[in-house]
């Protein structure tokens, strides 16, 4: 069966990325060529594996705030990594950064493994486990996931990785408002403030991105 093409890189993609635009040039061509066989992406996803993907990772990497010591690094958990969205395109994008990919699935975490390799990150960790198995708990500044589950069922898997202060900046759709007023239960049990949900990327990509963050007391 013939592959669709992958989708050429969209203009604003180098501005998104900054000085990590040929790491994440590498991996999209890697992702879009091996990454159905690998079951990492659906067969249409090479067509907008930069707009629907990549860039709104790159999005998430410039709402990652740096510490204010500038000798201190920003710890990160991406929870149910998978291909890498958005955990490893926040590394190639942000050095400042130290990300952890949580992803409980070996055969992915042998990609991601590869990856760290093959892109040369030095800030970027690979555990194979689920988030309730990861230690130590309440360790990480920022704590994200894409496409995992609803936040009702998100917030308790992530919330117990966030030090106290610590941040949660998860990527979701549409039904972002609907998710929040579900998980009010969850919301609550884990002492969550500051909850907020915004549009990341309108008038900037084609297809913009939607930010819950809170953060965890």
């Amino acid at each position: 069966m013939k592959h669709s093409e992958i989708e050429p890189e969209p203009a604003v993609a180098a501005t998104l990325c900054g000085s990590g635009v040929e790491r994440v040039r590498q991996f999209a061509a890697d992702l879009g060529n091996r990454g159905g066989e690998l079951g990492l992406i659906g067969p249409d996803e090479r067509q907008r594996l930069w707009s629907r993907h990549i860039l709104n990772c790159a999005l998430l990497a410039t709402e990652i705030p740096a510490h204010e010591e500038s000798t201190t690094r920003v710890s990160l958990a991406d929870v149910g990594s998978g291909a890498g969205l958005p955990g490893l395109v926040i590394a190639m994008i942000r050095p400042d950064v130290d990300v952890t990919l949580i992803e409980p699935l070996e055969r992915r975490t042998r990609w991601l493994d590869e990856q760290v390799t093959l892109l040369a990150l030095s800030n970027v960790t690979v555990f194979t486990g689920r988030a309730e198995e990861f230690t130590p708990r309440r360790s990480f500044d920022v704590v994200t996931a894409r496409a995992v589950k609803a936040l009702k069922g998100l917030i308790p898997l992530l919330a117990p990785l966030a030090r106290p202060g610590g941040e949660l900046l998860l990527l979701k759709g549409e039904r972002i408002d609907t998710e929040i007023a579900e998980a009010s239960a969850s919301i609550q049990q884990f002492k969550l403030k500051d909850v907020n949900s915004r549009v990341l990327g309108l008038g900037t990509v084609e297809e913009p991105t939607r930010l819950f963050s809170a953060i965890v007391e």
